[in-house]
């Protein structure tokens, strides 16, 4: 399947964002290289949130999404790197079971909230539907993760990580499989114009299941869903209450 971008004005304002989010990006990148200290927190009014960042990221990604959701205070955020050689992302989400674990006990709270971006995504709803996750998460919030496969840069087909993202993965059917009962809220933000998604419309989740809102952002690309200030607000009001969420980037917003 080819990818189609359409050359519209609102396409070249969304590709010229990118390009400036990932010059600061490239900038930020040196900074979130190490894994983040973890220490005693005191305790707070509402569930901690845990960062997962994407595909040859790190948590440097996270860095206004992270000040925006612990300004009150009120909230402990934490980002989790895992490692840059991972090779199955069912790994990492046995490891992140752990560090979730690990972070119920620091906070003294029994619930946590992820929200991940691109791959991240992939890596918290796994750990939710297949290990048992929906115990300790509460929200699970994904940013442009390719829920259904993605179909983008056959030629990175080598890494077997990218593999695990193509739609007819093993990994993408255990997902598909039955998950009753599953506890989690789950809020998929995804974008017309992420060319990392192919076709876009592979960011949403479609799952009978599963608790689902799934949020369409206009106006913006892949690399600027966990920095816009929008979304960022928009994150935050999943992360505070269970109401819909309406999102609006370039004069439109729709939820689905």
């Amino acid at each position: 399947m080819g990818l189609s971008i359409p050359l519209s004005g609102a396409a070249l304002r969304a590709g010229a964002l990118e390009v400036v989010v990932l010059g600061g990006h490239l900038l930020l990148y040196p900074t979130g290289v190490c894994q983040e200290k973890a220490g005693a927190r005191p305790p707070s009014a509402r569930p901690p949130v845990l960062l997962l960042h994407g595909f040859s990221d790190n948590r440097s990604v996270f860095v206004l999404l992270r000040r925006a959701l612990g300004a009150d205070g009120r909230r402990h955020v934490e980002a989790y790197n895992y490692s840059p050689f991972t090779r199955d992302l069912r790994v990492t989400a046995r490891h992140l079971a752990r560090r979730v674990e690990e972070l119920c006990a620091r906070t003294g709270q029994e619930r946590v909230d992820l929200v991940g971006h691109s791959l991240g995504g992939l890596v918290g709803r796994y750990y939710v539907q297949r290990l048992g996750g929906d115990a300790r998460v509460r929200t699970l919030v994904t940013l442009g993760t390719p829920h259904s496969g993605t179909l983008v840069a056959p030629f990175m087909d080598a890494h077997p990580l990218v593999r695990q993202m193509r739609p007819d993965s093993e990994v993408l059917a255990e997902l598909a499989e039955p998950a009753p009962g599953c506890a989690t809220r789950c809020v998929a933000f995804w974008s017309e114009f992420d060319i990392v998604m192919a076709p876009v419309g592979t960011a949403r989740i479609e799952h009978p299941d599963l608790r689902v809102e799934n949020v369409q952002v206009k106006g913006i690309g892949h690399l600027a869903l966990p920095a816009h200030p929008t979304v960022i607000a928009a994150v935050r009001r999943v992360l505070d209450g269970p109401g819909p969420v309406a999102v609006e980037c370039s004069g439109a917003a729709s939820v689905a």
